[in-house]
């Protein structure tokens, strides 16, 4: 630490109180407003030494992949999850294809630690529309991580396709002998039943995220 100079310690203080504050690391851009340098360029000149000491880690796939070491200990890595769209919670509602929850792209990325994902692949995100899960602490404008299947076991949440009505939602997924029920979390919802060749899974929920405004 005592060869970093005084713009790299400056750098780094700033990326200890981003991460602090918004559990994400800063861009590469982000660094550049937030301690005044003249160019993305000086900044990654910055970062390289930075890595040279092994103060920090970066994965240059990902554009948000600092990683702060302390210690010669890894804090959590930051991996970037493809944000695919909204999903109703509550009545079912609309989505432009019914592919949609299938596809691994997308324009927006949204970052989040590791520990989210479990080291699960196929993993994508989707916004929540309405408060039918509240009860399982899911709330309207959350969002849902979910992998990627086509089966689901009695009791979790899933991203469901109605494929009769074009519309897909969130809930607890149950077989009931000839139909399914989708259960909501809310004590003043019903839930939905329909029948089994009706009903397309696109991913089982595994972890839920608050992004920052």
């Amino acid at each position: 630490m005592r060869d970093l100079s005084p713009k790299q310690q400056k750098i780094l203080q700033f990326i200890r109180e981003f991460m602090r504050k918004k559990d994400y690391p800063p861009s590469i851009r982000d660094i550049q407003v937030g301690c005044a340098i003249s160019s993305t360029s000086v900044v990654d000149y910055n970062l390289r030494a930075l890595e040279r000491q092994g103060v920090i880690r970066r994965d240059p796939d990902i554009s948000r992949a600092i990683e702060l070491l302390d210690g010669g200990r890894r804090r959590a890595r930051i991996v970037e999850v493809p944000l695919l769209g909204t999903i109703a919670a509550g009545a079912p509602i609309p989505v432009p294809e019914a592919d949609t929850f299938s596809e691994a792209a997308s324009a927006e990325m949204i970052p989040v630690t590791d520990d989210f994902i479990g080291g699960r692949e196929d993993v994508f995100a989707l916004r929540v529309k309405g408060t039918s899960m509240i009860d399982a602490l899911i709330n309207d404008g959350d969002i849902v991580l979910l992998q990627s299947t086509a089966d689901v076991n009695d009791g979790e949440m899933a991203a469901v396709w109605l494929r009769h009505e074009g519309e897909t939602t969130l809930k607890k997924f149950y077989r009931e002998g000839d139909r399914i029920r989708l259960q909501p979390m809310n004590a003043t919802m019903e839930p939905i039943y329909t029948t089994a060749d009706n009903v397309e899974v696109r991913g089982r929920v595994i972890s839920t995220v608050r992004l920052p405004e």
